[in-house]
C-alpha cells in the first residue's frame, strides 16, 4: 500500500477500501488532450475495474 497515494475510488481493484490508499506502488496519470489545462482531461490510467 501506498501511503502517499490518496484514491477514494472503491471500484479500482487497487484501491484499498478501508484506509483509502492506492495499493500500487506507482500510477500512471495520462492526459486525453494535447494540454491539460483542466481536471477533466488527466486520469489514473492504472485504474482496472474490481
Amino acid at each position: 500500500m501506498n501511503m502517499s497515494i490518496e484514491c477514494e475510488v472503491t471500484e479500482c481493484k487497487y484501491n484499498n477500501e478501508l484506509e483509502k490508499y492506492c495499493m500500487l506502488n506507482k500510477i500512471k496519470v495520462v492526459k486525453h488532450d494535447g494540454i491539460a489545462n483542466n481536471i477533466e482531461i488527466t486520469d489514473c490510467s492504472s485504474f482496472e475495474m474490481r
